[in-house]
Formats: C-alpha cells, sequence, structure tokens
C-alpha cells in the first residue's frame, strides 16, 4: 500500500487508532468558566483551560479568582456558582493550577456579575 493513495476516510481510521480515547478534549468543563472546589486549595472561579487527560482532580485555571468568604446566594456552592453572591471576599489569581479539584460547577452570566463587585486585588 502506497501512503499517497490512502483516502480521507482510510486517513481518519489511521488517526483514530492513535486518539487517547480519554482526552482532556472530552471533560464537559474544558473551556467554560466555572468555579471549583478542591479538597485542600479552597475554591476557585476561572476559565477552565487545561485538564490532565490521566486524572481530572487536576487542571488549570485562567483569569482566575480566589473565593474567600461570601454572604448570600445560598449555602452551597452550586448556589453561589449560579446565583451570585450579596457580599464577599475574593482575589485576583490570574493563571492557577489545582490539584485535588473535587467539584467543577459552571457559573452562570448573574454569578460573575455578583463576583466583580467583591474582588480585593483587582488585574
Amino acid at each position: 500500500m502506497n501512503i499517497n493513495d490512502l483516502t480521507l476516510q482510510q486517513l481518519k481510521d489511521i488517526q483514530s487508532l492513535f486518539q487517547n480515547k480519554n482526552s482532556q478534549s472530552s471533560h464537559p468543563m474544558l473551556g467554560r468558566r466555572c468555579l471549583i472546589r478542591t479538597y485542600s486549595a479552597g475554591v476557585h472561579i476561572g476559565d477552565v483551560t487545561w485538564i490532565n487527560p490521566e486524572n481530572s482532580m487536576e487542571l488549570k485555571l485562567d483569569n482566575a479568582l480566589r473565593l474567600w468568604k461570601w454572604e448570600g446566594g445560598g449555602l452551597s456552592l452550586s448556589a453561589v456558582a449560579n446565583n451570585g453572591i450579596k457580599g464577599g471576599r475574593l482575589n485576583y489569581t490570574g493563571e492557577v493550577f489545582l490539584p485535588n479539584a473535587i467539584e467543577y460547577i459552571p457559573t452562570t452570566k448573574e454569578a460573575e456579575e455578583s463576583y466583580a463587585k467583591f474582588v480585593e486585588d483587582k488585574k
């Protein structure tokens, strides 16, 4: 078989043999803005730009905020991601790599607008 004679479908079939079925592109939160809860690094909010394909508990956030405390919005972090907060302390951390993520929760536009009011260390 001559490589120059392969059809497009044959090339796609060969490519699929080398693709990792668990690649990071298959993670549903990759590319989304999320609130992340970790075991030991606290709570962060940011754009999920990388998730370790071998261990989805390791990730990278860009444009990140660390949530130190919050008031209103609800007791759970799910409520904070959906409804936002009425008071609190956040600081801008920019790029951050997090180990031990145990929860990814997409944030809403309404919630993001509320966080912006309480960021203490702006970019």
